[in-house]
């Protein structure tokens, strides 16, 4: 196992003077963005997305690939997305006005299209991967040399991927600190009994910060859904613990979890925090959990209802406790929030420096 201490960064500050709130800080948009399922996308149909308020039409043709435009027609502005797709292209369902994939209006069944004036919608650079469909809501100049997100466990067959797909009804700064902040255990006493938390350091970049965590077992016994995806954790010497390094690296985030001397990560999640609304005070978490699987085949097959049940509750319980720290926010008008552990304060700095401001 390996631990990267320079990577890359993709882009540089998006705003000279970013947002002091966190609360407030707006998701840079030059990045590739996870916006749907890709089964939720049937071939021959649209399905209508949001990117933090900007409404987007995602077209799967019969035989071609999936392309991304405003979800407008520029004649009377009704949504694409109640429209037909036909061939290569979209025609919206009001009065037939087609569209290709650079978002081009290539016919008016009324007209000649010799006498009219260009009409055009915006398009977004889209690709496919992962089971998923992204979009580069940014400068589609930079698209091009954005990295994009590399998951080789994605495709590793030693790995089976369990996807996460929710609606969160708070700001997406939340959904990084309640990953990153592993001192929040006490709220999953219920599903985990009693775990202390052993903090072992962490490291910052200009758009990154990682932080490396251990576990010790205080009280009652692990969970079966936890000791089937991550093994069993027995109290040992601090050298041959297990470790758990969360990183975010703006504006992805990732978990991995090793066992006690092995090499490769029997946990690998990958999560994207996508605001919905232009306030960007709602969410759509995507991510994949990739499980490695154990030395007998077919065992993790069993094994999956229990993983599928136990991490479900862990889910839903920072679902609630998230939404419920954006609900003072909001009766509170600000972040008062008195952070003091050293990882999240970390944390705050790279989301606030590599933030955009909110416009409404």
């Amino acid at each position: 196992m390996t631990i990267a201490e320079n990577p890359v960064r993709l882009t540089e500050v998006a705003a000279t003077h970013p947002p002091q709130d966190i609360r407030k800080s707006g998701l840079d948009p030059d990045f590739w963005y996870p916006v749907a399922r890709s089964k939720d996308l049937k071939r021959g149909k649209t399905l209508g997305v949001h990117f933090a308020g900007d409404p987007i039409v995602l077209v799967r043709p019969q035989a071609d690939a999936v392309f991304a435009l405003e979800d407008r027609c520029a004649h009377r502005q009704v949504p694409l997305r109640v429209g037909q797709v036909s061939g290569c292209t979209i025609k919206c369902g009001y009065h037939g006005w087609t569209y290709d994939k650079t978002g081009k209006c290539t016919s008016v069944p009324y007209l000649d299209m010799c006498t009219m004036k260009p009409n055009r919608v915006r398009s977004y650079p889209c690709r496919e991967a992962y089971g998923l469909v992204f979009v580069f809501p940014g400068n589609p100049d930079k698209a091009a040399t954005v990295t994009f997100p590399d998951l080789p466990s994605a495709s590793d067959p030693e790995y089976k991927t369990r996807y996460l797909d929710r609606r969160v009804d708070c700001h997406w700064s939340f959904m990084h600190e309640n990953l990153m902040d592993m001192n929040h255990q006490f709220l999953h006493r219920r599903l985990m009994g009693g775990v202390k938390t052993i903090f072992l350091g962490a490291r910052k970049g200009d758009n990154w910060m990682e932080a490396d965590y251990t576990f010790k077992r205080s009280s009652g016994k692990q969970p079966l859904g936890e000791k089937f995806m991550l093994g069993k954790r027995p109290d040992a010497a601090p050298e041959d613990r297990d470790l758990m390094t969360i990183r975010t690296e703006y504006p992805y985030q990732t978990l991995r979890f090793w066992t006690a001397g092995s090499e490769h990560p029997a946990l690998d999640l990958w999560n994207v925090y996508i605001p919905l609304d232009k306030a960007q005070r709602t969410n759509h978490t995507y991510g994949l959990m990739m499980i490695r699987r154990p030395s007998i085949p077919g065992v993790i097959n069993i094994l999956w209802p229990f993983i599928v049940w136990f991490t479900n509750g862990i889910f839903a319980e920072d679902r609630w406790i998230c939404e419920l720290e954006q609900a003072a926010f909001d009766r509170q008008g600000e972040d008062l929030n008195h952070e003091i552990f050293p990882a999240i304060r970390d944390l705050r700095e790279v989301i606030v420096n590599n933030g955009r401001s909110i416009e409404m």
